[in-house]
């Protein structure tokens, strides 16, 4: 049988298909709520009256529960003048879309979380336990965290504002605790003519490490710096612009400094768990009576074997005849500067989430975003999480592709 050749009308008109575009949504009116804090030393709020402001002018509704500006000296009138509606009663707060938060989500905060709720806070890894998780996941919630949140350039920019806050004040703090009056040394803090300088050691060159060092110097202080990352000394030397003394962390140099120093900083940090402790008790045993020790690694337990958590209330205990200062969340005693620091960051952020029609598709247009979610929709989209809880992993890029 003759193989019958294709046959092609002349009455047939043959076109490409149209190329689908990812059309932009149009901008959404976000419904915004603000709690008060009930955590332990928390006084920040995540957002100023002026960032508020800005919010509602563009059409964005902000709710804020009563007195909850009161620890960073906001009050509930600068905020009702800026659009907002102040809000007596938690559980009708957190009837909004979005939850803004300068704490955890906490145990009594779970019933009052709605389905599908966006929640913006910090997870403060060393107390996250796995039942918040496993409720947060239960009730669909998107949450977005400030410690992981990046920006355009790859910082993480709210870590980085606290860790700055943190670094300026650790030499207030010590500066304070060096005086007669607290029983330190009676050493002023830096140096006057004739008079050789205050001995700062610093234990960490990241970002509190930096901003303790240049404080320190700024004051007339003798500091030298210790880390076992090289790559970070390079680039605080470079950043600081003068020879600093530097070292790696060998336990003999270390030692011998501490016994002779003034104040000793501790600034390390970890990716996950707890910081390593690197001065021992033997080693704090052998430093000069009245000299200060600020444990800033306090959050994640701390890089001297003796620290302690305190309170602001009773901020200092004694061992050794050395002063330990071990309040965590250094930022909070400083509330007020801390949310402005932390609104910087998030007001622009909410500004794109309504341009863009929701933090659904701001996280489809901006690959930074992403960094910040740990939860999608209920799925846990953080790795480190994941194998920390023994929880299920879902890849965000994968869940978002798959929505598209």
């Amino acid at each position: 049988m003759a193989q019958r050749k294709p046959f092609i009308s002349t009455g047939l008109s043959y076109e490409p298909l149209e190329e689908t575009l990812d059309v932009r949504p149009s901008s959404s009116s976000l419904r915004i709520g603000i709690p008060k804090e009930t955590a332990f030393q928390e006084n920040r709020i995540a957002l100023t009256p002026d960032a508020v402001g800005v919010l509602t002018n563009n059409g964005h509704a902000v709710a804020v529960e009563q007195k909850a500006g009161e620890g960073a000296h906001f009050l509930d009138n600068d905020y009702a003048e800026a659009g907002a509606e102040i809000v007596a009663d938690k559980k009708e707060l957190f009837k909004n879309d979005i939850i803004i938060k300068s704490a955890p989500v906490s145990e009594e905060e779970l019933p009052l979380l709605s389905v599908g709720q966006t929640i913006i806070s910090p997870i403060h890894l060393p107390v996250m336990k796995t039942h918040i998780l496993e409720k947060m996941m239960e009730k669909k919630i998107t949450a977005l965290s400030f410690e992981n949140l990046k920006d355009e350039s790859g910082n993480n920019p709210i870590v980085r504002s606290m860790s700055e806050i943190a670094g300026s004040a650790v030499m207030l703090i010590a500066g304070q605790y060096l005086g007669s009056s607290n029983n330190g040394r009676g050493v002023l803090l830096g140096g006057i003519s004739g008079i050789p300088p205050t001995k700062v050691v610093i234990i960490g060159a990241g970002i509190v490490g930096e901003y303790a060092a240049r404080t320190a110097l700024a004051m007339g202080a003798s500091v030298k710096i210790f880390d076992n990352n090289i790559y970070k000394l390079k680039r605080l030397q470079n950043n600081m612009g003068v020879r600093l003394w530097t070292s790696a962390l060998e336990l003999k140099i270390l030692s011998k400094q501490l016994k002779t120093c003034d104040v000793a900083v501790g600034a390390l940090t970890s990716s996950g768990g707890r910081t390593p402790v690197v001065v021992t008790e033997e080693m704090v045993s052998m430093m000069r009576p009245g000299s200060v020790i600020v444990d800033v690694s306090i959050d994640r337990g701390g890089c001297f074997e003796t620290s302690e958590v305190t309170s602001h209330q009773r901020p200092v205990i004694n061992k050794y005849g050395v002063i330990h200062y071990g309040v965590p969340n250094i930022p909070s005693g400083f509330a007020r500067t801390a949310s402005q620091a932390i609104s910087n960051v998030l007001m622009p952020l909410l500004m794109k989430v309504g341009d863009e029609g929701g933090i659904e598709q701001l996280v489809w247009q901006q690959l930074n975003i992403r960094n910040g979610i740990y939860l999608f929709k209920g799925s846990l989209t953080n790795f480190h999480l994941s194998q920390r809880f023994n929880l299920k992993f879902t890849d965000l890029n994968l869940l978002i592709a798959s929505q598209r």
